[in-house]
């Protein structure tokens, strides 16, 4: 027997909740060696609609026979629902229980029974229709008597709520019946936040001030409360910081003053206008020579005799004037240069020319000591290194980002930093997806932004086929890149990674990107005594890719995106 009904309040609401029927004992089918026992409960539908299939109370083989079945109607928004009997007989196979329930309380309980089918009847008038859209009713759809649902939805901060309001055509016009349903929202944001989109009863959490707001009627309004505890004991002392710059200079010479100037008897030296002055100083001629003019007279003048007892075209040795040749020099005073001889070839100017490059075995100890490449190579221990992959460079080890990827939302600017050790030239923005089915729109971009937020370098419209990504179904994902419009030789440092993406959130057409374990709201960003900003976020997306960031207004965000240069 199959048994229907539908219930709708007075304004034609559906009305929720369910029908149980109980028979009054086992029942028992020898023949099939079955027994059915327990009520059976049937939960209203959203139309307030049921439809139930039930043995029928005369069937054949059954034990016991002669009963009828209870039915408890549970109904919500009404305390105390009926209860009555009605029997099932096979010869009906299908019934409405609108036909058969008793319709007055006062009366005696009685069993309900439905009745031969009796002569159809003339085709009557059109019934009421329900209508469904995300707008208000059009003045020209449906009848009077007519029913509207309006499902409308809005995306505010990420969080998407549907309210849902019912209308009725009378008199040729539609009019909202009650008011609308929907739940209370919630938000979190590090601003304020526009009422826009957000129903009264919405709460929002300020992360930036811990201030709890409940939208009103016309608004926000004022803060209801705050999450912040009371202020915490002060911390320990931290570590003494590194000296700082030195002073300006106090003095010069024993002169203090905001611009001193020293004159050359302050440094102990001869003023210019000493120079081939009377009580002064000679000068050299273009010859090298002192001019005669700055030479004492004589008093004989004219050549002179002899030289050490020598006359004519005289060559004076090192004997002639008591001194040492080169020779016995060398043997009695140690050469300078001696002290950095090594083997190879050497000279005497005081530089030293190696013959080969150098070499050493011992580890350094200092700053300035030669090191062998086997030392270097071992600072990177047994860990994976960028080039191990064919990078320049990568935000982490990819290796440890979360098993399950993450959508980086359509229309923020998602920012990552990363650090190069060296100069290279970079030609291309890397990224890895565990899945992308391709559909990028126009405004999604990717740059390279300096330390002091000046962009140096970026790709085109990652919506054209030049620069967008490729797609990845492959299982375990795969690497994704977009190339730069021109290639940067970039110089040591660190540099912020910047990309948007634009694409349809409703099917999910977006990039799954790896990321790192993102379970704190506000995890942390700023590292040790530098104030560099690892990662974050800016929710206000750009259409393109800006000539500069502020860095210090970057949002933390909860999810830290690998990405890597080429």
């Amino acid at each position: 027997m199959t048994v229907r009904a539908r219930f709708l309040a007075p304004d034609g609401t559906p009305l929720s909740g369910a029908l149980v029927f109980r028979a009054p004992a086992t029942l028992t089918f020898p023949q099939a060696d079955v027994i059915l026992g327990g009520p059976v409960s049937t939960p209203l539908d959203a139309q307030g609609s049921i439809e139930v299939t039930l043995p029928a109370t005369d069937a054949p083989d059954m034990e016991p026979n002669g009963w009828a079945y209870i039915v408890t109607e549970q109904l919500s928004g009404i305390p105390i629902g009926r209860s009555y009997n009605i029997l099932l007989p096979r010869a009906q196979p299908e019934v409405d229980l609108a036909d058969i329930a008793p319709t007055d309380p006062t009366k005696p309980n009685y069993v309900g029974v439905p009745g031969p089918r009796g002569d159809t009847g003339p085709t009557g008038a059109p019934g009421s229709r329900i209508y469904s859209g995300a707008a208000a009713p059009a003045a020209g759809l449906g009848v009077d008597g007519d029913l509207y649902v309006r499902y409308e939805s809005s995306t505010v901060l990420g969080v998407t709520s549907t309210t849902v309001s019912t209308w009725q055509r009378s008199a040729g016009t539609w009019a909202q019946l009650g008011g609308d349903i929907r739940g209370a929202a919630w938000y979190v944001n590090t601003a304020s936040t526009p009422s826009t989109g957000t129903r009264p009863g919405d709460m929002l959490l300020r992360t930036d001030t811990g201030d709890l707001w409940q939208r009103g009627a016309s608004g926000w309004g004022s803060a209801v409360g705050n999450l912040r505890g009371p202020k915490g004991d002060t911390g320990a002392t931290g570590q003494t910081g590194a000296p700082g710059p030195g002073g300006v200079v106090q003095s010069v010479n024993g002169k203090s003053a905001a611009a001193v100037t020293l004159s050359a008897a302050d440094v102990g030296a001869l003023a210019t206008s000493a120079a081939g002055a009377p009580s002064g100083v000679a000068t050299l001629g273009a010859d090298g020579k002192v001019p005669a003019a700055q030479l004492p007279t004589t008093g004989g003048g004219g050549a002179v005799d002899s030289v050490n007892s020598k006359t004519g075209v005289v060559v004076l040795s090192a004997a002639d004037v008591g001194a040492l040749d080169q020779t016995a020099a060398d043997a009695r005073y140690a050469q300078t240069s001696a002290a950095v001889l090594l083997a190879g070839t050497q000279t005497i100017s005081g530089g030293k020319t190696f013959s080969a490059i150098p070499s050493t075995t011992a580890a350094p100890t200092t700053a300035n000591h030669l090191t062998r490449k086997s030392y270097v190579d071992a600072l990177g221990g047994g860990e994976w290194l960028p080039s191990d992959h064919g990078l320049l460079t990568w935000a982490f080890d990819p290796a440890l980002g979360q098993s399950t990827a993450l959508y980086p939302g359509s229309g923020p600017i998602r920012v990552t930093a990363v650090i190069l050790r060296v100069p290279v030239t970079v030609t291309r923005i890397v990224w890895f997806a565990t899945g992308y089915a391709g559909g990028l729109t126009t405004g999604s971009w990717a740059a390279i932004y300096d330390s002091a937020g000046t962009r140096v370098a970026a790709t085109g419209d990652m919506s054209t086929a030049t620069y967008e990504p490729a797609e990845v179904h492959t299982a375990g994902g795969a690497t994704i890149s977009s190339p730069l419009t021109a290639s940067y030789a970039a110089p040591a440092g660190v540099y912020y990674v910047a990309s948007r993406w634009q694409y349809n959130t409703g099917t999910g057409d977006g990039p799954m990107l790896l990321a790192a374990e993102s379970g704190a709201g506000a995890p942390p960003n700023v590292f040790g005594q530098t104030p560099v900003r690892r990662f974050g976020v800016y929710t206000a997306g750009a259409a393109t890719a800006p000539a500069t960031i502020t860095v210090a207004s970057m949002e933390n965000g909860a999810n830290r995106f690998w990405c890597a240069l080429a």
